[in-house]
Protein backbone atom coordinates (compact mmCIF):
# COMPACT_ATOMS: atom_id res chain seq x y z
CA UNK A 1 0.00 0.00 0.00
CA UNK A 2 1.07 3.34 -1.06
CA UNK A 3 1.01 6.75 0.91
CA UNK A 4 0.63 9.44 -1.12
CA UNK A 5 4.24 10.54 -0.30
CA UNK A 6 5.06 7.61 -2.16
CA UNK A 7 6.17 5.49 1.13
CA UNK A 8 5.19 1.92 1.85
CA UNK A 9 3.30 1.14 4.40
CA UNK A 10 3.01 -2.31 6.08
CA UNK A 11 -0.60 -2.93 7.73
CA UNK A 12 0.82 -4.98 10.47
CA UNK A 13 3.40 -3.31 12.47
CA UNK A 14 1.09 -0.47 13.73
CA UNK A 15 -1.86 -2.78 15.54
CA UNK A 16 1.08 -5.36 16.49
CA UNK A 17 3.33 -2.60 18.16
CA UNK A 18 -0.13 -0.96 19.84
CA UNK A 19 -1.25 -4.29 21.54
CA UNK A 20 2.28 -5.17 22.31
CA UNK A 21 3.03 -1.89 23.83
CA UNK A 22 -0.43 -1.30 25.71
CA UNK A 23 0.70 -4.69 27.63
CA UNK A 24 3.79 -3.42 28.65
CA UNK A 25 2.73 -0.46 29.83
CA UNK A 26 -0.29 -2.19 31.91
CA UNK A 27 2.25 -4.49 33.58
CA UNK A 28 4.64 -2.52 34.19
CA UNK A 29 2.32 0.34 35.80
CA UNK A 30 0.18 -2.81 37.48
CA UNK A 31 3.78 -4.24 39.09
CA UNK A 32 4.71 -0.88 40.53
CA UNK A 33 1.13 0.21 42.03
CA UNK A 34 0.99 -3.30 43.77
CA UNK A 35 4.44 -3.28 45.04
CA UNK A 36 3.57 0.71 46.56
CA UNK A 37 0.33 -1.08 47.26
CA UNK A 38 1.86 -4.43 49.47
CA UNK A 39 4.81 -1.66 50.80
CA UNK A 40 2.91 0.75 52.36
CA UNK A 41 1.02 -0.08 55.78
CA UNK A 42 -2.67 0.59 55.34
CA UNK A 43 -2.78 1.73 59.32
CA UNK A 44 -1.37 4.78 61.44
CA UNK A 45 2.40 6.01 59.63
CA UNK A 46 3.25 7.29 62.85
CA UNK A 47 6.60 5.25 63.10
CA UNK A 48 8.74 5.38 59.75
CA UNK A 49 10.37 1.44 60.61
CA UNK A 50 8.02 0.73 57.07
CA UNK A 51 10.07 2.52 55.41
CA UNK A 52 13.47 1.01 56.11
CA UNK A 53 11.53 -2.51 55.53
CA UNK A 54 10.12 -1.77 52.25
CA UNK A 55 12.87 0.71 50.85
CA UNK A 56 13.72 -1.80 48.03
CA UNK A 57 10.31 -2.89 46.63
CA UNK A 58 9.85 0.85 46.90
CA UNK A 59 12.84 1.63 45.02
CA UNK A 60 12.06 -0.96 42.12
CA UNK A 61 8.13 0.08 41.65
CA UNK A 62 9.56 4.07 41.49
CA UNK A 63 12.29 2.39 39.09
CA UNK A 64 9.30 1.06 36.57
CA UNK A 65 7.27 4.14 36.36
CA UNK A 66 9.72 6.10 33.58
CA UNK A 67 9.12 2.59 31.92
CA UNK A 68 5.58 2.44 31.79
CA UNK A 69 5.49 6.24 30.86
CA UNK A 70 7.60 5.71 27.63
CA UNK A 71 5.44 2.63 27.08
CA UNK A 72 2.30 4.56 27.32
CA UNK A 73 3.68 7.51 25.13
CA UNK A 74 4.13 5.06 22.57
CA UNK A 75 1.21 3.35 22.78
CA UNK A 76 -0.59 6.42 22.88
CA UNK A 77 1.34 7.38 19.49
CA UNK A 78 0.34 4.16 18.03
CA UNK A 79 -3.18 4.47 18.92
CA UNK A 80 -3.08 8.46 17.19
CA UNK A 81 -1.05 6.94 13.67
CA UNK A 82 -3.24 3.86 13.34
CA UNK A 83 -6.47 6.64 13.58
CA UNK A 84 -4.79 8.68 11.20
CA UNK A 85 -6.89 11.19 9.23
CA UNK A 86 -10.13 9.73 10.71
CA UNK A 87 -9.63 10.78 13.95
CA UNK A 88 -11.85 14.28 15.39
CA UNK A 89 -9.58 17.43 15.50
CA UNK A 90 -11.17 17.89 19.15
CA UNK A 91 -11.04 14.02 20.48
CA UNK A 92 -7.19 13.93 19.09
CA UNK A 93 -6.42 17.29 21.18
CA UNK A 94 -8.39 16.01 24.30
CA UNK A 95 -6.41 12.15 23.87
CA UNK A 96 -2.77 13.98 23.65
CA UNK A 97 -3.35 16.96 25.97
CA UNK A 98 -5.19 14.33 28.64
CA UNK A 99 -2.33 11.56 28.18
CA UNK A 100 0.61 14.12 28.69
CA UNK A 101 -1.56 15.11 31.59
CA UNK A 102 -1.28 11.49 33.11
CA UNK A 103 2.32 11.37 32.31
CA UNK A 104 2.97 14.64 33.60
CA UNK A 105 1.12 13.79 37.37
CA UNK A 106 2.75 10.22 37.24
CA UNK A 107 6.26 11.33 37.20
CA UNK A 108 5.38 13.86 39.49
CA UNK A 109 4.18 11.61 41.80
CA UNK A 110 7.17 9.14 41.56
CA UNK A 111 9.40 11.85 41.99
CA UNK A 112 7.90 13.35 45.65
CA UNK A 113 8.20 9.19 46.85
CA UNK A 114 11.07 8.74 46.03
CA UNK A 115 12.20 12.22 47.39
CA UNK A 116 10.91 10.79 50.62
CA UNK A 117 12.69 7.45 49.87
CA UNK A 118 16.38 9.17 49.40
CA UNK A 119 15.69 11.59 52.39
CA UNK A 120 15.01 8.62 54.75
CA UNK A 121 17.90 6.52 53.04
CA UNK A 122 20.77 9.87 53.78
CA UNK A 123 19.36 9.84 57.37
CA UNK A 124 17.41 6.24 58.60
CA UNK A 125 17.79 6.46 62.20
CA UNK A 126 16.30 10.33 62.64
CA UNK A 127 12.88 11.08 63.54
CA UNK A 128 11.04 12.31 60.01
CA UNK A 129 9.83 15.88 62.00
CA UNK A 130 13.49 16.14 61.97
CA UNK A 131 14.43 15.21 58.70
CA UNK A 132 12.20 17.31 57.45
CA UNK A 133 13.28 20.63 59.00
CA UNK A 134 10.07 20.60 61.42
CA UNK A 135 9.44 21.40 65.18
CA UNK A 136 8.48 18.80 67.40
CA UNK A 137 5.02 20.55 67.91
CA UNK A 138 4.47 20.96 64.51
CA UNK A 139 5.29 17.36 63.69
CA UNK A 140 2.41 15.37 65.95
Amino acid sequence: MLRKDGVKRTNLRTPKAAAIVGIVFSIALFLAFWLLRVSVPTKSLTSDTWLGDHAKAITVALSLIPFAGIAFSWFVGVLRDRLGQREDRLFATVFLGSGLLFLAMLFSAAAVASAAVIVFSATPHQPIGTRLGLRQEFAR
